[in-house]
């Protein structure tokens, strides 16, 4: 059985100063940050218009973490090279979005970037699980993707704990990155099922001490 990825904590941008997106990247790595998330909606597959790659080129300079680029759009096969130019050191794409999956998983794996696929809370583990062996990261989505500040989906800890348990029996190596409603208490359950990666935004860049907001994520 393999052993458990270490913790990553990712402060996701999106729950940052909007008018201070460079210092607020530089503060978030300052902080303890392992990754930086940086949720990219179209303002079709979810109902909000977040960035482009345009702002992801312009953070590139502000900080070393790993960019962690969450496309929450309706045609990521048609744009992900773009976010890899931009700076992207892993891109994230919804198994629910108007594209051929596999096909666009081994593109991205063909430019050298870490591969990422995420699911929506209502959608079956049988709908990501033919793809799991071209991942290097499942996002289970433990809100409904759009928004920031929404309350964590306990119903989802199940499809957690099944990635998890399919992982150590074909004994493949992704992270479980969970998003949405992440904080000290409900990182527990998150990491009690199965997830090692965190993004967290209103939790750390809201906090007054965003460096004991992210110790605690870690040591949850």
């Amino acid at each position: 059985m393999n052993a458990v990825p270490p913790r990553i904590i990712a402060p996701s941008i999106l729950a940052a100063d909007y008018s201070q997106f460079g210092p607020e990247a530089a503060a978030a790595a300052a902080a303890g940050g392992d990754w930086l998330h940086l949720d990219v909606m179209d303002g079709h597959f979810v109902d909000n218009i977040s960035f482009g790659p345009g702002v992801v080129k312009a953070l590139r300079p502000h900080t070393q973490l790993f960019f962690d680029v969450h496309l929450m759009i309706s045609r990521p096969d048609h744009y992900w090279r773009r976010f890899a130019d931009a700076g992207a050191n892993g891109i994230t794409v919804h198994v629910e979005a108007d594209h051929d999956v596999a096909a666009t998983l081994r593109a991205i794996r063909e430019a050298d970037l870490k591969v990422g696929l995420a699911m929506n809370p209502s959608t079956d583990w049988e709908t990501v699980r033919p793809h799991i062996h071209l991942i290097d990261l499942l996002l289970v989505m433990t809100v409904v993707p759009g928004f920031g500040g929404q309350a964590f989906m306990r119903e989802t800890l199940p499809t957690i704990q099944t990635a998890a348990a399919t992982r150590a029996e074909e004994s493949l190596h992704y992270h479980i990155e969970v998003d949405g409603g992440i904080d000290a208490e409900t990182a527990v359950d998150a990491t009690a099922a199965g997830a090692n990666v965190l993004v967290a935004g209103t939790t750390i860049f809201k906090a007054p001490d965003r460096a004991a907001a992210i110790t605690a994520l870690r040591q949850a």
